[in-house]
């Protein structure tokens, strides 16, 4: 079954973002493309790929690398459906939303967009974007098909490798320790609402830019808490869910 579809971003980023200038003069600085042993600028439509070896450079021409890509076309190939929960979160890249290419084929997909939804699967698929092939996960999503891009198994690290002694002790804490912290846990339980969280960085850094636009100051920030000492954890720990259980105790008067 194939179904001609429309690919369009899921997410849109709202990153405050700067520009390079020279402290006390506040020109503006750019980067240029200089050829390391002339010092020349070199224009755009000269700059190929090198890949280095021992030998000296691979010289690679961008038109080749779409001369090879796999497929060379955007078709998402269908390799099988799995259960999403199994795929682990550090798997997951970005997100895009399906659309029907035409309205000849809305009824095939919201068949597809129904069955997955039925079968609780997504399916797993190759395709290629941009000179690059992905590996990805299609579900469906509330009234909509959805393409969760993933990382290749290679691109993800071993934590065992990167940690290496760092990696905690399962077996260091009490079996009270541990239930304490389970209490915590439960204690501070709530429903998600992604609606509920914002980036309050962004807000305090546009904060920022305005008070000094206005020749202002901003206060810092609150310090970082002061780390939990283990021979006090125990009582760190009754600490923190008396104060979640009271927080919660007050929630509930207000309502």
């Amino acid at each position: 079954m194939s179904v001609p579809v429309q690919l369009f971003t899921a997410v849109e980023r709202h990153t405050i973002r700067f520009h390079q200038v020279q402290r006390g003069t506040g020109d503006r600085v750019r980067q240029k493309r200089v050829n390391e042993r002339t010092g020349q600028e070199v224009p755009f439509e000269e700059v190929v790929k090198g890949y280095p070896t021992e030998d000296g450079w691979v010289i690679v021409d961008p038109k080749e690398l779409e001369d090879i890509a796999p497929g060379r076309s955007r078709t998402l190939e269908i390799v099988g459906f799995v259960d999403l929960d199994e795929i682990a979160p550090v798997y997951f890249r970005d997100t895009y939303y399906l659309a029907p290419s035409g309205p000849q084929y809305t009824k095939v997909y919201g068949l597809l967009r129904e069955a997955l939804a039925t079968a609780n699967r997504a399916g797993i698929a190759t395709f290629v974007m941009r000179n690059r092939q992905y590996l990805a996960a299609l579900k469906a999503e509330h009234e909509v098909l959805a393409v969760y891009l993933l990382h290749w198994a290679d691109e993800v690290r071993d934590p065992h490798r990167e940690l290496g002694a760092s990696l905690p002790d399962h077996s260091g804490a009490s079996e009270q320790e541990l239930r304490m912290a389970v209490q915590l846990i439960e204690a501070m339980a709530i429903d998600w609402d992604p609606a509920d969280y914002h980036d309050t960085y962004q807000q305090q850094v546009q904060a920022l830019i305005d008070a000094k636009r206005a020749g202002g100051t901003l206060e810092p920030g609150i310090p970082p808490p002061r780390e939990t000492e283990a021979v006090d954890l125990m009582q760190a720990l009754r600490a923190s869910v008396e104060h979640a259980r009271a927080g919660r105790s007050g929630d509930r008067d207000t309502h």
